[in-house]
């Protein structure tokens, strides 16, 4: 089986932390969402991956090129590097892996987490994961048949059909297939609000007899913007505890409470401090006299005299809170 990775695009929502690293690359307890996505992948599908294609902007550089290669290596895979130009459509990004759609093929954008335990039943043409939500009308759902094949993909439906949203985590039996409907919508020019869409594609396979399947998963965890990106650090933390490692031995913690589930990195230094719960502090953070809770601080910051919730700090950052000089009467309220 191959996988195929989109992630070229630039995080705008996710910025200023975006500027100086790509969104994918960004640490959740401890490692960089697009890491944590392939190895649940793999994890969970059982199947044996030869090559891992992660689809980038050229402005990425080097530097993340290698990592990515690294994390495939690691993972037993051979990893390839595509680029995406410029950002022309969910289907587009796809076919610029397009040596890679071949035979069995795993495709999951890189923005998205998931928790599931599942086999692929790679007999069936297609699998399309899926997650119920409460409000159908902002997300692409799938419309089921009786037997569970799915009958229609229906956008941002106004009238219920389904609460079972896209993820965007799909197994195609056929990459060759795939490719050629990627590569009819680039030829034939079919757009939607001037992007080539998979789900264009997939509507067309569904007029020429594919069958497509539904999976469900536990969990659909998003890294969108910061706020999302937080929640998912703290529930991956609680999905982790236990079989992770997630405090370095080499961490330095003195006269501190650390309230788990948190992940200290490598060389983190902690002092009179309470550090927690869902806190991630990479490799070589120095805080001291703070309270920090489900933050994310990134590696080599220093935080002092702070009190700190709902945060998140890039690359070498210095944050202190001044003391201040107060007067304060009887019956005040300060905030």
């Amino acid at each position: 089986m191959n996988i195929i990775i989109p992630m070229a695009g630039m995080g705008k929502r996710m910025r200023p932390h975006t500027l100086t690293t790509a969104k994918p690359l960004l640490p959740v307890a401890g490692k960089p969402i697009v890491q944590r996505l392939v190895e649940d992948i793999i994890a969970t599908c059982n199947e044996k991956v030869d090559e891992i294609a992660f689809i980038i902007s050229p402005a990425f550089g080097k530097e993340v090129e290698d990592h990515l290669c690294s994390v495939a290596a690691a993972l037993g895979a051979k990893g390839k590097i595509c680029y995406q130009e410029k950002p022309l459509g969910t289907a587009h990004a796809i076919l610029c892996a397009g040596d890679t759609l071949a035979g069995n093929v795993f495709i999951a954008f890189a923005d998205t987490l998931f928790k599931a335990t599942f086999s692929i039943d790679t007999n069936k043409d297609a699998i399309i994961w899926t997650h119920k939500v409460e409000d159908p009308t902002a997300f692409g759902v799938v419309k089921l048949k009786d037997d569970g094949e799915i009958e229609a993909f229906v956008e941002k439906p106004k009238e219920f059909v389904s609460d079972l949203a896209i993820i965007g985590v799909y197994y195609f039996r056929d990459g060759e297939g795939l490719k050629k409907e990627l590569q009819r919508l680039i030829d034939n020019n079919i757009l939607l609000k001037g992007e080539y869409q998979i789900t264009d594609a997939m509507e067309h396979m569904l007029q020429i007899g594919v069958k497509f399947y539904t999976g469900q998963v536990e969990e659909w965890l998003d890294c969108g913007n910061k706020d999302a990106t937080i929640y998912t650090n703290q529930r991956t933390l609680e999905n982790k505890k236990g079989s992770e490692q997630l405090i370095s031995p080499s961490a330095v913690i003195t006269d501190s409470t650390i309230i788990e589930p948190c992940f200290i990195g490598e060389n983190v230094v902690v002092k009179n401090s309470v550090i927690g719960p869902h806190v991630s502090l990479e490799a070589g953070v120095v805080v001291e006299d703070s309270r920090i809770k489900n933050s994310i601080i990134q590696s080599h910051s220093v935080v002092k005299n702070a009190h700190m919730h709902t945060s998140m700090l890039g690359k070498n950052v210095t944050y202190i809170e001044m003391s201040r000089e107060l007067s304060i009467g009887d019956f005040s309220t300060q905030i």
